[in-house]
């Protein structure tokens, strides 16, 4: 059995669709569970009405849930002529009951209501994907990940309740004389049957969890890039693919940021010596890249760029040292509003950090830690992350950069830069 895990670009559109048709008919002899993000930038959209569900603006809110309405229905008619198909009426019932939910008043908890809504896009994309790869004759059952993945009520960010979760995902994803089982990446839900995510990109995560927990033989990640490039071909022209990665590289690579890999993914798969491969849905006869339990001898470097960062500097009022107790304290605040760092600096009489330019969620740590603290703050900064450095990689991501702060290890340096362009 495989697991295969299909983001956004892959089912962007009708065509995309049928395109992952051709590349599962590859695999005829085999059993696959299939993996799905969001549709295009469903997500995106969806993050986009449920700011204006929060904040009460009713006809924005309207405008753009028509919107992704239209876009759904437009991806149907790409696939299906028959418009009597039970794909609309299906795709039309999700549409009604994301209406209902948008009908009621927010709660408190902005995070709740999120995964209440976010969910959405998953199961939109499943529902449309299962139908067509039905009537392309690849026998598919759609799985509600939710029945199977257990979490806790960490809005946004569930935590797996492992133990649960395996029991039920062996129950329910037993292939009963079909190819495929479909269903969604990002979702899982509370003993009580609230729905939860993952955290953001985290459809990666869950094909790692279902593989894991299914003894899977191997995880597909199918991109819109040949596999994982040394760096992101938007900053750099030149890049080269890592054709083997081992399980530790892919662990720091995915730590520091590359967007190919989720963090979370690699470590489920280590422990039970499941190979990833990366491999793109353009050309899925390219090799692509392999993460296992790998040696090689050629060291390639790697940069993992960071954009829109914050740097925060934080210094008590009564200008004491920074101690134990403060770090606690600003560590507490950080967490309680969900906010990753990035990379942190301390200092006898401050605390530096780096964070993600998440507007909201920046606004209620500083205006939290303002209360005990001197809080200043830098916007408009990047952060590179260089593996296996030496100078002439340093040399080569400074140009017209000034150095903010700098922090280095044995096989990794991490540079906080200002553009000075």
């Amino acid at each position: 059995m495989l697991v295969f895990k299909f983001g956004g670009a892959s089912v962007k559109s009708a065509e995309a669709v049928r395109n992952i048709v051709e590349i599962l008919k590859r695999y005829h002899d085999e059993e696959i569970v299939v993996v799905v993000s969001a549709m295009g930038k469903t997500t995106n959209a969806l993050e986009g009405i449920i700011e204006h569900y929060a904040n009460g603006n009713s006809e924005e809110l309207n405008l753009e849930y028509q919107k992704l309405r239209e876009y759904h229905l437009n991806v149907l008619s790409g696939l299906f002529e028959d418009t009597h198909h039970r794909a609309y009426t299906a795709v039309e019932e999700l549409f009604d009951e994301l209406g209902v939910r948008l009908a009621k008043d927010p709660t408190l908890n902005y995070d709740y209501d999120y995964d209440q809504l976010i969910c959405y896009g998953e199961l939109l994309s499943t529902t449309i994907i299962g139908h067509f790869l039905n009537s392309s004759e690849l026998s598919t059952r759609w799985m509600d990940i939710r029945r199977s993945l257990k979490t806790s009520n960490n809005w946004r960010e569930a935590k797996v309740d492992w133990e649960l979760s395996t029991e039920l995902v062996n129950k329910h994803f037993a292939f009963n004389g079909e190819r495929i089982l479909i269903t969604q990446g990002f979702l899982g839900s509370t003993i009580n049957d609230q729905t939860t995510s993952l955290g953001r990109e985290g459809s990666d995560y869950t094909a790692a969890i279902l593989a894991y927990m299914l003894k899977a033989k191997s995880v597909t990640i199918w991109k819109d890039v040949p596999g994982v490039l040394n760096a992101d071909p938007k900053y750099f022209d030149d890049t080269i693919l890592l054709e083997k990665l081992s399980y530790l590289d892919a662990i720091e690579l995915a730590y520091f940021g590359t967007s190919v890999i989720h963090p979370k993914t690699i470590k489920p798969l280590q422990n039970k010596n499941i190979n990833l491969h990366v491999k793109s849905f353009m050309n899925p006869d390219a090799p692509g890249t392999i993460v296992g339990n790998l040696s090689y001898d050629k060291l390639i470097p790697s940069f993992i760029f960071k954009m829109d960062q914050v740097l925060i500097r934080i210094s008590p009022l009564d200008f004491s040292f920074i101690n134990e107790n403060n770090l606690e304290e600003i560590f507490g605040i950080m967490n309680k509003h969900g906010m990753k760092i990035n990379l942190m600096q301390n200092s006898a009489i401050s605390f530096k950090m780096i964070v993600n330019n998440d507007k909201r969620k920046l606004r209620l740590v500083t205006d939290e830690l303002e209360e005990k603290y001197k809080v200043a703050y830098q916007t408009g900064l990047e952060l590179v992350t260089i593996r296996y450095f030496d100078q002439s990689t340093i040399d080569r991501v400074m140009i017209n950069k000034e150095l903010i702060m700098e922090q280095r290890g044995l096989q990794n340096i991490e540079l906080l830069i200002r553009d000075l362009g």
